[in-house]
């Protein structure tokens, strides 16, 4: 599959929102921990991009890739930007989520790639996550060269069974 992997810019928001709500929705309908709980609705996961995402874009806190096939977006990671004062050497991964249809086709490691790049650009040397442990998303972020900092135990809710399960946070030296 050949896909290209941008940064969105204010501008483009609106237009990209139905495809990032789809990959959102289908997502956690699909299990993955991502910070939310089942029913989740089409219309919760427009919600959460246009009160939470956005705003994040605009104000320059956060930067959005995506993934496009083709005209469709089908991937997209953010690369968190909204730190602390004593934090300016670091930067956070949030929300690395790729549409069903395109799994398994290297778009994650190609959005990674691109958030990395903009990290080092931007002069970062540290990036952080958490990914619910053991799930395939921590065996990517391994092979990825991000290393365990640690496990929370019972730190977030199955997506839709009422069990805690734990977080595992990863960090990952940029040279």
């Amino acid at each position: 599959m050949a896909f290209d992997i941008a940064p969105l810019a204010d501008a483009v928001l609106p237009a990209a929102l139905p495809d990032l709500a789809e990959i959102l929705h289908l997502t956690v309908q699909a299990g993955a921990s991502v910070g939310f709980i089942q029913p989740f609705s089409p219309k919760e996961a427009s919600e959460f991009w246009q009160t939470k995402i956005f705003p994040a874009v605009r104000s320059g806190d956060s930067v959005l890739f995506a993934a496009y096939l083709g005209n469709r977006i089908r991937g997209t990671v953010q690369l968190g930007l909204g730190l602390p004062p004593n934090q300016p050497h670091r930067a956070d991964v949030a929300k690395l989520l790729v549409h069903p249809s395109a799994r398994r086709s290297g778009l994650a490691r190609a959005l990674m790639a691109a958030l990395e790049t903009e990290a080092r650009l931007r002069g970062k040397q540290l990036l952080v996550l958490d990914t619910r442990s053991g799930d395939p998303s921590q065996h990517l972020y391994e092979n990825l060269g991000f290393q365990v900092a640690g496990e929370i135990p019972g730190f977030c809710r199955h997506p839709s069974e009422e069990i805690y399960e734990p977080t595992t946070y990863m960090f990952k030296h940029l040279s």
